[in-house]
């Protein structure tokens, strides 16, 4: 059992300024929106030290390697794994949503087994495996 190992990047796509707070969302698992209201606080709390951490984070932080998308086919880019949250900080879905999400995805997936055990059991299907055995 290997554990995959977090590393942290800032993700301009998601981020507002850099992308910093959303890289932090990502290594925390917290939602993007609660990075972002305690590092508006800590700023009003504590003045322009954490301005300057942000502008260093910014300049020392990798942006986020987008290279995974690029090797996973395309059908599975669309379908993501389905985060449930357990605590109102972490980052995911409600369990209600995460559930309407998962029926409307095993519907998806019946349909297209319908559609492949309707072309297996079809004429032509027997057809063509008749051609290609010759």
């Amino acid at each position: 059992m290997s554990q995959k190992r977090r590393e942290l990047f800032r993700d301009p796509r998601r981020g507002k300024i850099a992308g910093v707070c959303a890289g932090l969302s990502d290594y925390f698992n917290m939602e993007l929106w609660l990075v972002r209201i305690l590092f508006i606080s800590a700023v009003l709390l504590s003045g322009p030290f954490f301005i300057v951490i942000y502008v260093a984070c910014w300049f020392i932080l990798d942006r986020q390697p987008t290279e995974f998308t690029q090797h996973v086919p395309q059908e599975e880019q669309h379908e993501e794994r389905v985060n449930v949250k357990f605590k109102v900080w972490q980052k995911g879905e409600p369990p209600r949503q995460a559930l309407y999400e998962l029926k409307d995805r095993f519907t998806r997936l019946d349909g297209r087994i319908q559609k492949l055990e309707t072309y297996v059991t079809s004429p032509e299907f027997t057809v063509s495996r008749e051609i290609d055995r010759l």
